[in-house]
């Protein structure tokens, strides 16, 4: 270790030539979609957020590998999907995943790698353990305070995040520095007197308390579009102006940590990434593998001049891309481990890459909570998407935050006194899945037909559930041979890994499905 501290700043001089490393600002919304003018909301006003995108990238098509908050957070630190990292499902209470011991984390292998001369801060919403794998140098998140006072209250974690760069700056640090926001996630469920998404906490109405930073924006939800995958009911409506009042909130948090970032000198100095760990708490959305559970936004600043800015890009990206642009811009080699597939997207900010159909991204969903057992894996290029529903013989999962909703109740009640609900889904399609969805996406953006069946996409089907099977087991995921066969990797199979049958293909089932590979596996 004596060794690798001497070396390191010898390196930067020999690799990086008269270049630094960039100091990252990691600033992480929580279940946050596209609700911002930098991707034409026009209802939804975030001034902090478009005048980020007007000095930055702004991604078109970057996507989450997992659409749960604990292993979407694991995907950033470490590189890895969930079936590979072990943070299955949710970190927090009875949920209680943690990241497999010999997983690597951001904040670790910084440290390590740069003998203590990288200085790594968390700020807000962690979410993620065991604690040992994810040590930051320095730490104010909801292991220290309630959750709405270091996720919510933009003030305070403007106070921290003035903390942090100021010992950068003394210390004469590089710096990784990641700011989780709370916002917007729902919260009605555990606290309905703030509000559904807790927009009336800290608001300054009677008896929520003020927080000073915060200048509320109130919407009418009479003046407002509901998005074409959403039900088109007041109901949703209403639930919109709440959510875009609380991310009224988040977005002004963006402005205070970058103008802490002016104020502390290190703007010329720091690349800047906003983005969120999934989708919205929508049916379709947070815990989906469905487009609005997937779908990110991703706004990157560069401090370099010849960088992109005020630009949007098509490239394809996966927040799993995320570690490996933070080593990068750090400079600290990627380790080379197979499990950590995603690659720098720095690239990507200094000119656009050609586009090929064949570009994708990858999917891996295993549990949101302990209860939610109903693992898929996806791949999606840039016309068509494959969702593997591994669990296809039990009905879809539904979290408690979101069962206790408006939007689903609404959707529950209608259905059980069979009312008319304007939505393009009935709650039975919801909840009942085959095992292979197939969607062309260009031809059919809300993915309402599964063309999985049909003999026109029978060679596109072949080629995706290939694709997919390889990236799994690229990336050692003890689910590849679910669910109609066990994945053999020990004793005689340790050199050759097999998949053995389970025999369902004799068996007869009540649902028609696809087995695709499995047809061809062994029996013992």
């Amino acid at each position: 270790m004596q060794l690798l501290r001497w070396l390191w700043p010898l390196l930067l001089v020999i690799g990086g030539g008269s270049s630094a490393p960039q100091n990252v600002l990691l600033l992480l919304a929580d279940d946050a979609g596209f609700e911002s003018g930098a991707y034409l909301n026009k209802f939804c006003q975030t001034p902090n957020l478009d005048a980020l995108a007007k000095r930055g990238l702004v991604f078109n098509n970057a996507f989450t590998s997992v659409s749960s908050c604990s292993p979407s957070r694991a995907q950033l630190l470490t590189g890895q999907a969930s079936h590979s990292s072990g943070m299955y499902g949710l970190h927090n209470g009875e949920h209680n995943f943690n990241v497999l011991p010999e997983t690597g984390s951001l904040s670790n292998l910084l440290r390590d790698q740069s003998g203590g001369r990288i200085l790594s801060g968390i700020i807000g919403k962690k979410h993620v353990g065991a604690a040992a794998n994810f040590r930051f140098d320095f730490e104010q998140t909801e292991e220290q305070h309630t959750i709405n006072q270091i996720g919510r209250n933009i003030t305070r974690m403007k106070e921290y995040a003035r903390q942090f760069l100021k010992q950068a700056k003394v210390e004469k640090k590089p710096f990784f520095l990641m700011v989780g926001f709370h916002d917007p996630h729902r919260c009605g469920h555990i606290t309905p007197q703030f509000g559904e998404f807790c927009e009336r906490w800290g608001s300054g109405e009677e008896g929520m308390g003020s927080i000073p930073d915060w200048r509320p924006i109130y919407y009418d939800w009479r003046n407002l579009e509901v998005p074409p995958w959403l039900p088109d009911t007041d109901v949703v409506r209403q639930e919109l102006a709440a959510q875009y009042m609380t991310i009224s909130r988040l977005d002004q948090g963006v402005g205070l940590m970058l103008r802490e970032l002016e104020q502390a000198g290190l703007a010329e100095e720091t690349l800047v990434i906003y983005t969120s760990d999934n989708g919205p708490p929508f049916p379709g959305g947070r815990t989906n593998l469905y487009e609005h559970g997937i779908r990110s936004p991703l706004i990157v600043s560069s401090p370099k001049k010849e960088n992109r800015r005020h630009e949007t890009t098509a490239a394809m990206v996966s927040l799993l891309d995320i570690y490996p642009t933070v080593l990068d811009a750090l400079e600290i080699p990627k380790p080379n481990d197979t499990k950590i597939a995603g690659k720098s997207i720095l690239p990507v900010l200094k000119e656009e890459p050609a586009i090929k159909e064949s570009d994708s991204v990858f999917g891996s969903h295993n549990l949101h909570e302990v209860t939610m057992s109903y693992p898929m894996r996806m791949v999606r290029n840039r016309r068509y998407k494959l969702i593997h529903n591994l669990n296809f013989w039990a009905d879809f999962p539904i979290d408690q935050d979101f069962y206790t909703s408006p939007t689903f109740q609404q959707i529950l009640n209608a259905t059980i006194t069979k009312q008319p609900l304007p939505w393009y889904r009935s709650l039975l399609q919801y909840y009942q899945r085959p095992e292979w969805e197939l969607f062309d996406i260009k031809a059919d953006p809300l993915e309402g037909v599964n063309v999985a069946e049909k003999p026109k996409f029978s060679g596109t089907l072949k080629q995706l559930r290939q694709q997919l099977f390889d990236w799994q087991v690229a990336t050692k995921d003890p689910w590849r041979c679910a669910p109609h066969a066990v994945l053999q990797e020990q004793g005689v199979f340790k050199e050759a890994p097999v998949c053995l049958t389970l025999g369902h293909e004799a068996l007869q089932r009540p649902r028609h499905r696809i087995l695709g590979q499995y047809e061809e596996y062994e029996i013992v």
